[in-house]
């Protein structure tokens, strides 16, 4: 009589991200779990903090008395290699697993099935992360709203706000791109924009949803909008370009975020961008979960 195989390992991935968490669990290719809820109480920056809410998360989504054999997540705004580094450890020592905790756009390669490549997310914000021949990550971009974040829904309108201030003080009416704004903020006049978005309290949400009123303005003919789209694809090109400037490979990029994707106008602006700073660099859209690269990484802990 022949033995049973051994049962399939479970592995638990996690993408935690800045308003939805998602945590897939599988034993083999068999998902045991699929879930997602919010990402309230997520507090990257403490490290103790954040190892409860992951452990919690894990215990609560698992069915009663399974043991996972590796964690990975995905973790958004784990900005340095110390800091996921810090709440890997405590994860380990809380789950009593091997575990690993990346910046949540890294998830993106591993999801593509790659072994290497950048990792580009362009949604409220931007970023874009890769990692050198050694292994160490490099992450570039990102700083939120108010000082960095090109190419993303806030840094979009920030931008298509200084573009239209600037045609203001040329001495230029409104057109599209001005009314959109002006009806998107709920201002009457050019002046007022500044106030009201000096006025929000969390500027990459409160900016970053009004993006669609630049891409509104462009499909009415705006020049301006159309131009404010163009440099946000450059920018987010000229990310990648970064990357491969300090060694990392860049042959595939891995697009993902909502604001890249669901607008083709910038889709396209970067594409056309990155052909001419990056030859060779291939771009290609996130078609899975990026939780499924959070799988692929605890799989590869076993």
């Amino acid at each position: 009589m022949q033995d049973s195989p051994p049962p399939a390992a479970l592995v638990v991935g996690v993408d935690v991200g800045g308003t939805k968490t998602h945590l897939r669990a599988l034993t083999g290719d068999a998902v045991v779990t699929d879930h997602v809820r919010t990402s309230t109480g997520w507090r990257p920056h403490d490290t103790a903090a954040a190892a409860r809410w992951l452990t919690r998360l894990v215990h609560e989504t698992l069915p009663e008395g399974a043991r996972p054999a590796a964690v990975a997540v995905g973790a958004h705004a784990c900005e340095t290699p110390r800091q996921c580094a810090e709440i890997r450890d405590a994860l380990q020592l809380s789950l009593g697993v091997p575990a690993r905790v990346v910046g949540d756009a890294e998830l993106l390669v591993p999801a593509a099935g790659l072994d290497k490549g950048v990792g580009l997310v362009a949604g409220t914000g931007s970023v874009a992360v890769g990692r050198l021949p050694g292994g160490d990550p490099v992450q570039v971009g990102g700083w939120g709203a108010v000082l960095g974040d090109e190419g993303g829904a806030a840094g979009l309108v920030r931008e298509a706000a200084r573009a239209v201030w600037a045609a203001h003080d040329r001495g230029e009416e409104p057109g599209a791109l001005a009314r959109g704004l002006l009806a998107a903020f709920g201002v009457p006049e050019v002046p007022a924009l500044g106030a009201a978005l000096e006025g929000a309290s969390n500027a990459s949400a409160e900016w970053g949803r009004h993006a669609p009123a630049v891409f509104a303005a462009a499909a009415d003919g705006s020049a301006l909008a159309r131009s404010v789209i163009v440099e946000a694809g450059a920018q987010l090109a000229g990310l990648v370009a970064r990357l491969a400037a300090r060694g990392v490979a860049v042959d595939d990029v891995v697009v993902a975020g909502g604001t890249v994707l669901g607008q083709p106008a910038l889709y396209e602006a970067f594409a056309t961008a990155l052909a001419d700073v990056v030859p060779g660099a291939r771009a290609q859209p996130l078609t899975v979960p990026p939780v499924e690269g959070a799988v692929a990484s605890a799989r590869a802990l076993l």
